[in-house]
């Protein structure tokens, strides 16, 4: 049997988005700034996915900049917002738990000159909402939290993140933006960003079962924001370039199909992780660090090394992370295992297991077959 359960670092393509994309390349392969029928006709599918995602949002389809990704999206709205707001302050408050798209941009805003405040977070991911509102100051520009973290799966209160920012720049007279990475909480999660008070919202379709080098970046009208791509004026200016119509129809469709069956989605997402965390802690040895998130269980294995338990999984069939996929070429200790302040023994005993509507209550036990069969084997050869 093979098992995927690595949805958190990309999903499969369905059959609904692969037949939109195929129409691209071979039908309608036009450029979309052409003015003959061939461009008309690749146009019409960028405007088709900017209504869905647009409807799905609950905003305004000229709120939308299409992007190569997630990544682009997060490094568009932290360095394109700062660039705007330079003269008015130069405080960026984010998170210790952030995705590397967003934590290495705040790096280098921080190399340019940027004052950067990083937010704590407790034993379950969430964050410090007190140190928030002690480093909101009139120099802050800009605040980026994540929606749902990508390892643990831990669920920022967003409303009651904006309810601060939003009251902070009424009583100061400030215009503090809101980004939000929503990367692995769009098409899990109804987002309204207009109804919560989100300035920018950074989405990725390659986590919903469209294709990879597909995202999209939410930014609200009156949102001042700089391109960080120049080129013909595409997007609105804010991101020129020859759109990906493939690409963006697969999107499209991706977001179409996921925000359609949404409820049942996300019912079938919980009972599994549920079903595997359960079954899972029944072995000796086995922790718990997962937050809420429908599809995102973190487990630590006493006494194995988790990348010897991922290739001994692996063997069998089963795919899993040892954690963010975009940090893979570059092993360390993550920064939001250490964050939680998770015991110094685990850090490097953890798997994410990450789940999809397609898997089934018998991957689940396959796996938890396995895991009994391998851990105490793997155990008696843990170093000293």
């Amino acid at each position: 049997m093979e098992v995927y359960y690595d949805n958190a670092a990309t999903t499969k393509i369905i059959p609904e988005v692969r037949e939109i994309m195929l129409k691209t390349l071979d039908m309608d392969y036009g450029n979309p700034s052409s003015m003959h029928t061939k461009g008309i006709d690749a146009e019409r599918y960028i405007r088709y996915a900017r209504e869905v995602i647009s409807k799905s949002l609950k905003c305004s389809a000229n709120e939308i900049i299409f992007t190569s990704g997630g990544t682009e999206a997060n490094n568009l709205a932290l360095l394109g917002i700062c660039e705007a707001k330079r003269r008015t302050g130069d405080h960026i408050i984010t998170t210790s738990i952030e995705h590397a798209s967003v934590y290495n941009p705040v790096l280098r805003l921080e190399e340019l000159g940027y004052r950067v405040s990083f937010l704590g977070v407790d034993k379950n991911g969430i964050v410090d909402i007190e140190q928030l509102k002690h480093e909101l100051c009139d120099d802050t520009i800009l605040v980026s939290i994540m929606a749902v973290n990508n390892e643990i799966g831990s669920v920022q209160p967003l409303s009651e993140i904006s309810d601060i920012i939003h009251e902070y720049n009424l009583s100061h007279k400030s215009n503090i933006a809101f980004h939000v990475d929503a990367v692995q909480a769009f098409g899990k999660y109804r987002l309204y960003p207009s109804r919560i008070g989100i300035d920018a919202m950074s989405i990725s379709g390659h986590k919903i079962h469209g294709p990879k080098g597909s995202g999209a970046l939410y930014v609200r009208n009156g949102v001042k924001i700089k391109p960080i791509i120049y080129g013909g004026g595409q997007e609105k200016s804010i991101r020129s370039g020859t759109e990906n119509v493939t690409a963006i129809a697969g999107l499209g469709k991706a977001a179409e199909v996921a925000y359609d069956r949404l409820d049942d989605n996300v019912s079938v997402m919980k009972n599994i992780k549920d079903t595997f965390v359960q079954k899972a802690l029944e072995i000796d040895g086995v922790v718990n660090n997962s937050g809420n998130a429908s599809h995102i269980s973190s487990l630590s294995f006493e006494g194995v090394r988790s990348e010897v338990l991922l290739h001994a999984l692996e063997d069998r069939g089963i795919y899993v992370s040892a954690g963010s996929a975009c940090s893979s070429n570059h092993p360390a200790v993550s920064n939001v295992l250490k964050a939680i302040g998770m015991d110094e023994g685990l850090l490097d005993s953890t798997l994410r297991f990450s789940f999809c509507e397609y898997n089934t209550v018998a991957e689940v036990e396959y796996t938890i077959g396995v895991l009994k069969d391998v851990l105490p084997m793997l155990r008696k050869y843990t170093r000293k």
